[in-house]
């Protein structure tokens, strides 16, 4: 651990949150490859910035071409994997942004440490809104765009999530998603309605 380092404060939450006229909140997307967890985190992106607010997306395969970049697939690169990618999102939240997050992020211990990171801060903690994005692995794998389960089952990728290595789906997560049920608009729908009912987004302007 670093030592010698002391923390400089910048504006408060509160002032943040008044001068950009929005919450800040992190959107943790949390499935199977495949599940569509991207393709839903994308569309919402979309939604909230046409709304007129800040938000950013964090994907998986993208945060692995830099920030993670040296990290593999075992459980325990996995976990540190999460780490960072939590301490991220929580500096955009703290931004007073919607930060989106998809990852397959397997491992409920891993989820509960960035939920308790965001929710343990200092100034009161900010929002974490778990959502589930649920389909059977018959119909991830019978999407699988990348071809990775195929590979998986040849024995090509180990340490794959739901063939070769495990997949903890949430007990309690504030939204469940069916991608094989409902379609993309609808999830959207669905996880706004959450997210007003909550408070956490109000409409600024319209981005045509």
């Amino acid at each position: 651990m670093a030592t010698n380092i002391t923390w400089h404060p910048s504006l408060s939450r509160a002032e943040r949150t008044a001068l950009r006229g929005q919450q800040g909140l992190t959107i943790w997307f949390t499935g199977l490859s495949a599940s569509g967890k991207s393709t839903v985190a994308t569309a919402l992106e979309q939604h909230l910035l046409h709304m007129g607010l800040a938000a950013y997306r964090l994907d998986g395969d993208n945060v692995r071409f830099g920030l993670n970049k040296d990290l593999g697939f075992s459980e325990a690169d996995r976990n540190e994997n999460i780490r960072r990618i939590a301490e991220v999102a929580k500096l955009f939240a703290d931004s007073a942004a919607v930060a989106l997050t998809s990852f397959i992020s397997p491992y409920k211990a891993d989820r509960e440490v960035a939920r308790r990171l965001h929710e343990g801060d200092k100034e009161g903690g900010l929002p974490f809104v778990e959502v589930y994005v649920e389909v059977p692995i018959e119909v991830a794998e019978q999407r699988d765009p990348k071809g990775l389960y195929k590979k998986a089952r040849a024995g090509e990728i180990k340490d794959f999530t739901g063939v070769s290595a495990p997949y903890e789906a949430p007990d309690k997560p504030e939204i469940t998603i069916r991608t094989d049920q409902l379609s993309v608009e609808e999830c959207v729908e669905k996880i706004m309605e959450y997210l007003h009912e909550k408070g956490y987004v109000r409409q600024t302007k319209e981005i045509k």
